[in-house]
């Protein structure tokens, strides 16, 4: 009896410790903890631009016959179309995140991203018409770019083996867009506008899919794909007219993105 006692310890606490050493050496385990990527690669950002009105700041003279030859401070002179080329570029990224084991082989991360640096310049066209004529003025040539490019995302993750990982992204981002531009120089004294290069900040969702291998010890390779949804906000940009002189045009602006990115990390 007394043997059977012991022998029954003895199976337990063996078994309290195998336990213990596969919970440790599980694969979810292995990729459990904090971990900072590195990444580059290919994005695509698609602009939308909404149509807007453009008011004067201060009062000018229309040109038009008495009582509309003056237009008051305030005055929505001009309404506007806009359209804008999608933006290709190069990209680099950098992540922290940290991965909690949920089992033998899930995970659940929280991953901070952000993007490096400013991207190229794309082109766009504001078109504004005037409110008191009908009369077209003459276009505005933008170049415009993005910056400033972050992401929060939680990771799900599902470890295939302690060297292999997939995972999913879905979170929060935001971006800023930056344009500038001006009508031709000829056409300038006949109703030109002028835009100095000015800021708007966008926010919405991302999400991602991707794949991480271990090359040795604790530094993997990675690549991964991801897109983002910016929501529609309505801003006010400043703009110079020859005609009106300072004003301000409100549109809204929004758009969508994607980006194949590839890199290194190291898991802690």
């Amino acid at each position: 009896m007394k043997k059977l006692q012991i022998s029954a310890i003895a199976f337990a606490l063996t078994s309290v410790v195998a336990g213990s050493v596969m919970a440790q050496t599980s694969p979810a385990q292995s990729w459990a903890g904090a971990s900072v990527d590195v990444k580059a690669g290919y994005a695509s950002f698609m602009p939308k631009i909404g149509n807007g009105t453009v008011v004067n700041n201060s009062a000018f003279a229309t040109g038009l016959p008495s009582p509309y030859n003056i237009a008051p401070a305030g005055t929505t002179y001009a309404t506007t179309t806009a359209s804008a080329s999608t933006l290709n570029t190069a990209t680099a990224a950098i992540e922290a995140g940290y991965n909690f084991a949920l089992d033998q082989d899930k995970l659940l991360g929280l991953g901070l991203t952000y993007y490096t640096g400013a991207s190229g310049g794309a082109a766009g066209t504001l078109n504004p018409t005037s409110a008191l004529t009908g009369a077209a003025f003459p276009a505005v040539n933008i170049t415009y770019q993005v910056k400033n490019l972050w992401a929060i995302s939680l990771t799900p993750g599902y470890a295939i083996d302690k060297d292999r990982l997939v995972y999913a992204k879905a979170g929060y981002t935001g971006v800023t867009i930056g344009a500038s531009g001006s009508s031709t120089s000829a056409l300038m004294p006949y109703g030109g506008s002028s835009v100095s290069y000015q800021t708007v900040n966008l926010s919405g969702y991302n999400l991602g899919l991707g794949y991480k291998q271990i090359i040795t010890g604790s530094l993997y390779w990675l690549a991964e794909a991801n897109y983002a949804s910016f929501t529609n906000k309505t801003a006010t940009i400043g703009l110079t007219n020859v005609i009106a002189g300072a004003s301000s045009g409100t549109m809204s602006f929004g758009g969508s993105g994607y980006n194949f990115l590839a890199g290194v990390g190291y898991r802690f």
